[in-house]
């Protein structure tokens, strides 16, 4: 969640429209959900610590080529490989969870997502001040931190051996009975689910920055500290709403959550002033406790045989079509819409809030 703060001084440096920029942002998003499907296998066959390590690594390579990059062609091409490093970690993370706390999953993800948002927080407020520098320093501080994270991971968690290939090979036939049983009203809802709430994410987080700096005339320190007041709030969201989908299921936390963000969208074009726009802000990050609540669902309702690769499967597809999001609403921004594309987003968490009623009540 750097990039959004960067993506200022990136569009300068390198001559990159809004409609570019977001293409930027999309890239990263695409690379990220289609590696979605082959990690979910390599976890199930290889174990999480081997996975995890491994993207990590990947993440720092590319970071590390993006801070060296002098063309356009060559930016793009390391920021595809960051997506393809984060596409390694969402499932394995959630299998492991899953597995060690198979009762306690609502919290223990929400737990884990808020310790994510606490990055999330403090990285851009820090690139925010560091980006007055150059945009590179705003970016290569955090390369000794993968690093460290990526040793303190292969040294905690257990290895694991997988002793069944056959379950986990990426075959033509493992496929057909994955799908198969993915091919279910409930996951095929919740896919569009998680197709329409990750695109609204996606889509806001990338703009959100350049928006404050743009339209309301923040400086990039200010817009940084509006961004990272966004995910300060989700670490209390999520833990909250991993709580909330333990004790009361799906169909009533996940609306909870939902409403602040139609509401903060939908005020967004017509608020000016620091405060004013970080009482929305915090109105709007109520969004991000969904994640919590989404993912234990999907843990839960996938069959425990193909709990990795059909995870990554549903979250794949839908990341994917969600990253078409950063460059849509690029496009709309540079013809004039950007308040009108705020808007867009507050319907989409309305629609989202009422598919979730098409659930069931309790996981089968």
């Amino acid at each position: 969640m750097i990039y959004p703060v960067l993506l200022p001084s990136l569009s300068e440096s390198f001559d990159l429209t809004l409609t570019t920029a977001g293409l930027l942002v999309t890239l990263i998003w695409v690379t990220y959900a289609i590696g979605q499907v082959p990690s979910g296998v390599l976890a199930d066959r290889y174990g999480e610590r081997t996975i995890l390590t491994t993207g990590l690594v990947i993440v720092t390579v590319a970071v590390s080529l993006v801070v060296l990059t002098s063309t356009t062609w060559s930016l793009f091409a390391a920021t595809g490989l960051i997506g393809v490093g984060l596409s390694l970690y969402p499932v394995a993370r959630i299998t492991a969870l899953s597995d060690l706390y198979p009762d306690r999953i609502g919290r223990v993800l929400g737990i884990t997502m808020a310790a994510g948002d606490t990055g999330q927080t403090v990285l851009p407020l820090i690139a925010g001040v560091l980006i007055g520098l150059t945009w590179q320093v705003g970016l290569v501080f955090v390369v000794p931190l993968l690093v460290v994270v990526a040793i303190a991971v292969w040294r905690v968690l257990p290895p694991t051996v997988s002793s069944d290939t056959a379950r986990t090979e990426l075959s033509l036939q493992r496929a057909r009975t994955v799908f198969r049983e993915l091919y279910h009203p409930t996951l095929v809802v919740m896919a569009i689910i998680l197709f329409l709430y990750i695109g609204v994410l996606q889509t806001f987080s990338a703009f959100y920055p350049t928006y404050l700096i743009h339209d309301k005339g923040f400086s990039s320190t200010a817009a940084s500290a509006l961004f990272s007041l966004f995910f300060a709030f989700g670490i209390a969201a999520k833990p909250l709403a991993g709580v909330a989908y333990d004790v009361i299921g799906i169909r009533r936390s996940l609306p909870l959550v939902l409403g602040g963000a139609i509401i903060g969208f939908a005020l967004l074009p017509f608020l000016n002033g620091f405060w004013l726009l970080a009482g929305d802000t915090v109105l709007i990050s109520s969004m991000l406790g969904s994640g919590a609540i989404t993912q234990s669902y999907l843990s839960e309702t996938i069959p425990p045989e193909i709990e990795g690769t059909g995870l990554g499967a549903v979250r794949s597809s839908a990341s994917l079509l969600a990253s078409l999001g950063p460059v849509l609403f690029g496009a709309i921004a540079e013809r004039g819409f950007f308040d009108e594309g705020y808007l867009s987003l507050a319907l989409l968490m309305a629609l989202v809030t009422l598919l979730t009623l098409r659930l069931p009540s309790e996981t089968e």
